[in-house]
């Protein structure tokens, strides 16, 4: 319903009168607090919208006249309807009446001077409502978000339009990478690190052309197949010098070396392998060009070392060579204590003191440069130990895994340089960007979908939600009205 604005002075003023009243008349009745909180909330919401539509109603309707210059510079005609507009604001709906501007009806519409004057966004929902809803469907399903705000505000958003949402605001992710000034560098540590892992995605289906085949899964199969996402983070940090003995009291008893020192303005970011420009890009590709361009704007003048902390996957310490090719490359020691452990087990029982004592003597000797004296050992119980074919595979796999990755395992030298050797930041990414929102029950993504809420939860996890949205606003209202917003 449209209103004059006399007519909404009147109804806020009558409104708030109402309000005061019903206080008057919880005192008297001696309402519990709680009651007359949700009532205040949903009468003061009621005022917001009346105060908001009488706002938009001092604004006039945007009538310039049967003719009027367009800021593209040429004269646009009147057109004899008002058309309506739905806006969507934390208040509830209003519909807005404009003049707009064009050739002649029912043809594309050239300028709508309202719009400009009240810096309308582009879809139906304020940019308010857009940044409290997107923060609630970071952190649960698009679902349970719009029940939030339909419990918290009265609206009811439906799914699909908050995934949408998701995506138009996830648009302007990119941009708003490439305008970020580094961190001040009085607040860097002397070390810059990177560090990547894949993390799988639950995919849905594709849609099948036809009848659907029935098909029984077999031992192992799982009902959707994952998609893997190039999780990094860079960061700079204070050298931290230890011992292999502190390392082993670590990973291995649970006892922390002292107070370690915390990685300086972390910035996590993930990318999965889709289609740019009608070009596919690979996930880890994406991700390492998004690394190196921060990583190079962050030590610009100032030629920090660079750690890469990578586990042993080929493909990573490939681009590492590409990107980051005077880095020194680590392998991940939990990665390795994960190969270890395997071991231990095809010797030993699981949970005994035998496995256990295995595990730290290798875990030792890694740690203090003896990566071929470890091998050696493991290739001689390989030939002299009565192994099922299956534990013989899970030796050899550590076998050629250390081969592969020796390079990278001078774990005496990290040690000795302060270097980080595990990539915890890392596997917290994984959990945190991906897990905790990707992975809750019953969730399913398209690439379109995953890639665009990662972009979203990993700004947001980086702490920089509100520059986020100032910057998408400014864009926005460049792109429609050739002017930032005020």
């Amino acid at each position: 319903m449209i209103i004059t604005p006399e007519q909404a002075a009147l109804k806020a003023q009558a409104q708030f009168g109402q309000l005061l009243d019903a206080v008057q008349q919880a005192a008297q009745d001696s309402q519990r607090i709680d009651t007359v909180e949700r009532d205040l909330m949903r009468r003061l919401l009621a005022l917001g919208h009346t105060l908001l539509a009488a706002f938009v109603a001092q604004q006039g309707d945007g009538d310039l006249g049967p003719a009027a210059p367009t800021p593209e510079g040429h004269t646009a005609r009147r057109l004899p309807e008002r058309h309506d507009r739905r806006y969507v604001s934390i208040f509830g709906e209003l519909t807005i009446r404009r003049a707009v501007y064009g050739t002649r009806e029912g043809q594309k519409i050239e300028w709508v001077p309202l719009d400009e004057r009240l810096a309308l966004p582009e879809g139906e929902f304020s940019y308010v409502l857009e940044d409290w809803g997107q923060r609630l469907c970071l952190k649960e399903s698009f679902a349970e978000a719009g029940q939030s705000l339909e419990m918290l505000l009265g609206l009811r958003i439906g799914s699909r339009a908050l995934e949408q949402m998701n995506r138009v605001v996830a648009g302007y992710a990119p941009s708003f990478q490439d305008s970020l000034e580094p961190p001040p560098s009085q607040e860097e540590g002397p070390l810059m690190v990177v560090t990547a892992d894949g993390k799988g995605i639950p995919m849905r289906r594709p849609e099948a052309s036809g009848p659907k085949p029935h098909h029984r899964r077999t031992k192992g199969e799982k009902a959707n197949k994952k998609q893997m996402a190039c999780v990094g983070a860079a960061y700079s940090i204070e050298p931290f010098v230890r011992k292999a003995e502190d390392i082993i009291d670590e990973v291995l008893r649970d006892q922390k070396a002292g107070e370690r020192p915390r990685p300086q303005h972390k910035h996590v970011w993930a990318e999965m392998t889709r289609e740019i420009d009608g070009i596919e890009v690979p996930a880890k590709e994406s991700l390492f060009c998004r690394l190196y361009d921060e990583l190079t704007a962050r030590n610009l003048g100032h030629d920090r070392p660079v750690v890469c902390l990578l586990d042993g996957e080929r493909a990573l310490w490939d681009a590492q060579r590409v990107y980051f090719p005077e880095a020194v490359g680590i392998l991940d020691l939990f990665h390795v204590l994960e190969r270890l452990w395997a071991v231990a087990h095809c010797f030993h029982r699981e949970g005994s003191h035998e496995a256990q004592s295995f595990v730290e003597q290798r875990l030792r000797d890694l740690l203090q440069g003896r990566v071929g004296y470890v091998m050696s050992g493991l290739r001689r119980r390989l030939k002299a130990g009565k192994l099922t074919a299956q534990r013989r595979k899970v030796v050899g796999s550590a076998l050629e895994y250390l081969r592969n990755n020796r390079e990278h395992m001078r774990y005496d030298e990290y040690l000795a340089a302060g270097y980080p050797i595990g990539s915890g930041v890392a596997e917290g990414a994984c959990r945190h960007l991906v897990k905790d929102r990707m992975e809750q029950t019953g969730m399913r993504w398209t690439v379109e979908g995953a890639q665009a809420m990662l972009h979203v939860r990993a700004l947001y996890l980086n702490e920089q939600w509100d520059e986020f949205q100032e910057h998408r606003v400014e864009r926005e209202q460049t792109r429609l009205y050739e002017r930032p917003a005020a």
